[in-house]
Order: structure tokens, then sequence, then C-alpha cells
């Protein structure tokens, strides 16, 4: 169990840690129940926030911030995967009054800031998420995710290409993250698919299905290395930890 979780954390050891000198952070990792292709989990967008919050909060920690990975919200907007069995959509609207809820109590606990960890890339959630991130000073709290240019472009082609629904992106960070989270006797045999997710909806386009996207993939999965997933992870924890740092000097 990574020590940084607060799984098994006792209250009195969280308000041991308040009362110290260093500030408590906060990393929410946010990710969706939905298909991702036939080879991936349908918790592929929450265990990839998961993995790199595991990552930026090692070295948070060993840069003086008292960090903790709260538990994850694996539910979110997922309306464009509609039609696909696994597929859990909820109102934007409570996506933002849950993430609210949350983000409050922690900061009425006493911690100094909330990260909001997210990879799912949909756009209607991630607008709730940096509706909930309006709602708080920068101090308090900041968003991590991969949509932002600044980081999308510190990432893999396949990924600038908009071809990252469970592709060589998604599956290359889920082989390091949680091998077990990967079927290879599919992976390997899948088609590349080039479609790009941004152009389409660019486009206007709204669900995967017409997208082109039948078996909810885009991208070549069967391209993906957990070496090249090792890599990736590391650039999200990298975007953790700065949006943080930055987030925090401006008090």
């Amino acid at each position: 169990m990574n020590n940084y979780t607060m799984q098994s954390l006792t209250t009195d050891q969280f308000a041991s840690a308040l009362a110290g000198t260093d500030p408590v952070v906060i990393l929410l990792p946010v990710g969706s129940l939905e298909p991702h292709g036939p080879h991936l989990g349908l918790m592929t967008d929450t265990i990839i926030s998961e993995a790199c919050a595991s990552q930026a909060a090692s070295v948070l920690n060993s840069k003086g911030y008292r960090t903790f990975i709260a538990p994850s919200v694996p539910y979110g907007v997922t309306d464009y995967a509609e039609g696909f069995k696994g597929a859990v959509s909820i109102p934007e609207r409570i996506l933002v009054d849950y993430l609210e809820s949350v983000t409050r109590g922690f900061l009425e606990n006493g911690v100094a800031h909330v990260c909001l960890i997210n990879n799912h890339l949909e756009p209607a959630h991630y607008q709730a998420i940096l509706k909930t991130q309006a709602l708080f000073k920068t101090s308090e709290c900041s968003v991590a995710c991969p949509l932002k240019r600044r980081w999308a472009r510190t990432l893999s082609d396949e990924f600038k290409r908009g071809e990252c629904h469970a592709g060589q992106y998604e599956t290359a960070i889920i082989m390091t993250a949680e091998p077990d989270g990967v079927y290879p006797d599919i992976q390997k045999d899948l088609p590349e698919i080039p479609i790009s997710l941004s152009d389409k909806i660019n486009e206007g386009v709204t669900n995967f299905t017409d997208m082109g996207m039948s078996s909810a993939y885009a991208g070549a999965p069967a391209k993906a290395t957990a070496e090249e997933g090792t890599q990736l992870i590391g650039k999200l924890a990298e975007m953790v930890i700065t949006e943080i740092i930055e987030a925090i000097s401006t008090e």
C-alpha cells in the first residue's frame, strides 16, 4: 500500500500532519467509468490519475509538502460513450457539486491545497473540473490535466494527434500502472484506428460510434510498451507537481 494514501490514515495521524509546519496537500484523482476498447478496463482514466498522483506524492513529500492521496472520484461526464455497456455518466452540475464539497471539506480540515488530477478528457467533464476550481482561490485548488496545452505538448505524438482513447498512449500507461488491467492477447492484434478525437469533437461529433470508434478505441494500442508508460507517468507526475507548486506560490 502506498504510504501517501488516506486508506489507513487515522484521524490522529491526519491531525498530526495538519499541526506540523509543512503545508498539507491533497491529491484528488478523478476519472470515469467507460469503455476503453476490448483490451483495457472500464476504470482506465481513474487508474492513470492514481498512477501520476502516486509518483507526484513521493516527489512533493521530498520537497517539504505533506502530501496525501485522497480516495478517487471514479465517475464523471461520459456522454461520448453512450450506448456502450459499462459507461456510467453523471451530469456536469452533479460533478461540480461533488468536487466542490470534497475540496471544501479538505480545506475546512485545514489542508493548504487540493489538486484535482484529471485524465478523463471529455470536454464537459473537463469543464466541470475547471468550474470547480473557479470556486476557490488559486492557492487553494489547482487542476492537473493533460488537456492544458503546456502539458499536452510534452506527451506522445499519438496524444498530440488526439488518437488517444485506449490507444498506444493510454495502453502504455496501464501496462506500467496496472498490468492486470491490460488483456495482451487482445491488445497485440488490434489494428490501428487513426481517428483524432479532438478533430471529431471540433467537428461537433458527440459520441464514439459516430466518430467511427465502434470498438471504443482510437490509435495504436498494439504498439504500446511498459517502457513508454513509465516515461509518460513521469511526465504526468511532473505536471501535477508543477501545477501545485505554482498555485501555492500565488499566496
